[in-house]
């Protein structure tokens, strides 16, 4: 009787979607972060083309804290009032003036689901990653559509040394 409640792993049905040609998107959503046994929460909007990114960090009650801009020259972070700082690149950015690294350059992959299949060690029967592994990062995925193409609408990513992000 046991056995007849028993769920088989899923297998995808279909080959993996191509997501590489996801050059290209906006996001809206929520984040939390732990580190460090502190927590952080708040509002994300994200708008991504090509090699520009700009994201504004928002309180979760809509206040803007923060709005980094990166492209091919480096990071820039310009806080609520109105100080701008430089990086090389959004985590060392990150790091230095919020307290945390945001992993914006894995992000991008990670909303494309990472078209490179070594890192990913299960895929749901649509063929989209439900785990991956990518950069010392173990990433679960969760979908709200049935689309193959659909980006993850969940995104929970931890890294050893007590980082975790959740994302949605």
């Amino acid at each position: 009787m046991i056995g007849g409640c028993a769920v088989a792993p899923s297998t995808p049905t279909s080959p993996p979607p191509a997501r590489t040609t996801l050059d290209a998107f906006s996001l809206e959503g929520r984040f939390s972060l732990r580190h460090e046994n502190r927590n952080y929460s708040g509002r994300l909007s994200w708008r991504h083309r090509g090699d520009l990114n700009t994201v504004l960090l928002s309180s979760p009650f809509g206040q803007g804290m923060a709005e980094i801009t990166t492209d091919e020259h480096g990071a820039s972070l310009t806080t609520s009032d109105g100080k701008q700082e430089t990086a090389s690149d959004a985590e060392t950015l990150t790091q230095r003036v919020l307290g945390y690294p945001l992993p914006l350059t894995a992000l991008t992959d990670w909303i494309r689901g990472r078209d490179d299949a070594a890192g990913i060690t299960e895929r749901d029967t649509q063929g989209r990653p439900l785990r991956l592994a990518h950069q010392g990062w173990r990433l679960e995925y969760g979908y709200e559509s049935e689309d193959p193409l659909a980006p993850p609408s969940r995104i929970f990513a931890e890294r050893n040394g007590g980082l975790e992000l959740r994302l949605k």
